[in-house]
């Protein structure tokens, strides 16, 4: 199966914005994709799950599929969480 691990580059971690962004990004690709800490998976495409993973700034996490088209999707996956999505915003405002 197809995985990637990657640390969380978004200062506030996975809570807020920068889950939000992750999870619509998820759901746009449609690829059934999830998100990993530790022995914790969830899917990626929810919201709520994302955040039960407590997954904070340098926190590694694994993004697996064996759906047709995961690399493609892990790979857009694993470029947005290498972002720091906190400081984006500040430049956005």
């Amino acid at each position: 199966m197809p995985e990637r691990t990657v640390a969380v580059a978004s200062a506030s971690g996975l809570h807020a914005r920068p889950a939000k962004l992750f999870v619509q990004e998820a759901a746009r690709l449609g690829v059934p994709v999830r998100i990993r800490v530790g022995e914790k998976s969830v899917p990626a495409h929810s919201m709520l799950g994302v955040l039960s993973l407590g997954a904070v700034h340098g926190t590694e996490v694994t993004l697996e599929s064996d759906a047709p088209g995961a690399d493609e999707a892990l790979d857009a996956l694993v470029t947005l969480l290498s972002r720091d999505l906190d400081a984006e915003e500040a430049l956005d405002a």
